[in-house]
């Protein structure tokens, strides 16, 4: 909600609802990201209204629960010391933006890559669509190019 502030600046007002709403939004994005970490495919799906993931570098989306478990277990299976630490979170109408480091050490197959036993650290941006308090989607944002630099693919 904008309200007029001090000497007509634009203040972003929330209201109780609207905190609300934020608290159980990131209550949800804290357990899917815990999940991540700790490789619980079942927990992160546990999270989502609806499964649903599209990893943009990747090129496809995973829709279903299904398709989720597997993405999710290739990641795992490539960096079974796969983390995502969060370094901010971001509230819009629809979507909360979560901005993360993306963490762990080549030991399977990733892309089409054989395991280099290399460490990665990629920045990602993560959407987490919503429909009121239910998760419907997460969109995956990072540059595919420098993971694979750092898995030893040269450019």
């Amino acid at each position: 909600m904008r309200r007029e502030g001090p000497a007509g600046h634009r203040c972003f007002m929330t209201t109780s609802a609207e905190a609300d709403l934020r608290e159980v939004r990131e209550r949800i994005i804290r357990s899917h990201l815990d999940a991540e970490c700790r490789h619980d495919i079942a927990a992160a799906l546990a999270t989502f209204a609806e499964a649903n993931y599209d990893v943009i570098p990747l090129g496809a989306p995973s829709n279903g629960a299904a398709a989720v478990e597997e993405l999710l277990a290739a990641l795992f299976a490539a960096f079974p010391d796969f983390s995502a630490d969060m370094r901010a979170l971001h509230h819009g109408d629809d979507i909360v933006f979560v901005d993360t480091t993306m963490r762990g050490t080549h030991r399977g197959t990733w892309a089409g890559v054989p395991a280099s036993g290399r460490p990665i650290e990629v920045r990602c941006g993560c959407v987490f669509h919503f429909e009121d308090d239910r998760l419907v989607k997460q969109t995956v944002y990072f540059d595919h190019a420098t993971l694979l630099a750092q898995i030893g693919v040269s450019g």
